[in-house]
């Protein structure tokens, strides 16, 4: 599907310009592109993104980490160092409905590209920026997850009691960076609608981390308790965990009292449902060590996934430790069509993604544009730039899914990321 044809998705029509790398910001940018955005990607010329770089693994057509964030984009290759190439990228801003950059606090606006002197020029321009510790105090520090998830406390409740603390198995706090700054964006691109103007959006790794700490933070706030690692436990929920079988490990989450029940009489153990050192969530809470032996002996007669099938049939939540492959396999058997094929310029089909999670009613046909290879869209993007060029920009308010846009007709006129 070439950028700018009407396929009915809820972002036609609007214009991203994504000067953002890595994870956290690219993972925003191509979620508004899978809703329909065009996505124009801006790297530095000869590397890119740092993460076409970050392999093995790779795919036939490159490093898998860049691909599983990069889908339904165009790149461009700009020098911010050489004055025409800037210019190309401040009319890129001049033009976007949306601009995405991780630069570290204040890089872009010493190149003229800040929120304030682009929103003179582009009255109705949402401009996220995304950092590690925010503009402020943290504003110099360089914004890893590994180092947020270290010291946002989360690796202090993540691991083994009696062992180290152990990072996520993945980086968790850009993913969740990423859908705070699209959930900002997405409301700033609707107030536009009313009001005709935008507004600039900060948010920051550690900031997401601590709002997605939920139950674990608001235990200290609230009751002054601090949560330390519990492994696979819940701190607040017995059995909420894993639980040895025969063979592989079971997970199995009993919410309340009845689940309770059923976990007993489908293990054969029906009296420790009215046993007074579990009959309560708090009473087995407790209780835990004394409760999880006596599940674990009834759960040795049989192995992880004859006990998933059974205990499922009954109504109890669990399931058994899948890999990766698994999980997409296990997907598929419930029909979710967990990942798409994506599709090179030709319409060859270049490999499997998982996709956007989200199904709509009406049915929306997903964008499988494979990730472009550096610069792939140079020339075509230029071209557009060089052929109106913009000073002001107008956004006539409205309720419709997005706002009109007036260009004003006018003649010709180092990277400093972490």
């Amino acid at each position: 599907m070439r950028w700018g044809a009407e396929s009915g998705a809820p972002l036609d029509g609007i214009v991203v310009a994504d000067f953002s790398r890595v994870l956290a910001g690219p993972l925003a940018t191509m979620t508004l592109a899978d809703l329909g955005a065009r996505v124009i990607k801006v790297e530095r010329p000869g590397t890119g993104d740092d993460t076409r770089a970050w392999a093995p693994p790779s795919s036939k057509t490159g490093a898998t980490y860049f691909e599983s964030v990069n889908r339904n984009k165009e790149s461009v290759t700009l020098d911010l160092t050489d004055p025409g190439d800037l210019e190309f990228a401040r009319e890129l801003a001049r033009r976007a409905d949306v601009l995405v950059e991780n630069f570290k606090p204040g890089g872009l606006a010493k190149l003229g590209l800040g929120y304030e002197v682009l929103a003179e020029e582009n009255p109705g321009l949402v401009y996220a920026s995304i950092s590690g510790f925010g503009s402020e105090g943290g504003r110099d520090l360089p914004g890893y997850d590994f180092i947020v998830q270290a010291v946002g406390g989360l690796m202090s409740i993540t691991g083994d009691p009696q062992g180290e603390a152990y990072k996520v198995g993945v980086a968790l706090v850009d993913v969740l960076t990423a859908k705070d700054a699209t959930i900002g964006i997405l409301a700033a691109l609707s107030e536009r609608n009313s009001t005709g103007r935008g507004r600039r959006i900060e948010v920051n790794l550690l900031s997401s981390l601590q709002g997605a700490l939920a139950n674990q933070a608001q235990a200290y706030l609230g009751a002054g308790v601090t949560p330390t690692r519990l492994g696979n436990d819940h701190p607040s929920i017995v059995p909420y965990q894993l639980l040895a079988t025969s063979d592989d490990p079971l997970a199995v989450a009993v919410g309340n009292d009845s689940q309770f029940a059923r976990l007993c009489h489908a293990i054969g153990n029906p009296e420790l449902a009215t046993d007074p050192r579990f009959v309560t969530n708090s009473a087995r809470v407790k209780h835990r060590r004394e409760l999880v032996q006596l599940l674990e002996d009834g759960l040795a007669r049989a192995g992880a996934t004859e006990w998933q099938d059974q205990l499922v049939s009954a109504g109890v939540p669990a399931g058994r430790v899948a890999s990766i492959d698994e999980g997409i396999a296990y997907a598929e058997t419930l029909g979710l069509e967990p990942t798409i094929q994506v599709h090179d310029t030709d319409g060859n089909v270049t490999g499997r993604q998982i996709r956007h999670p989200i199904i709509w009613t009406p049915a929306l046909p997903p964008r499988t544009q494979a990730p472009p290879a550096l610069g792939e869209h140079t020339e075509e993007v230029l071209d557009w730039l060089r052929q109106t060029k913009s000073k002001t920009i107008t956004y006539t308010p409205q309720s419709a899914a997005h706002s009109q846009v007036v260009y004003a007709q006018e003649g010709p006129h180092h990277d400093s990321r972490p």
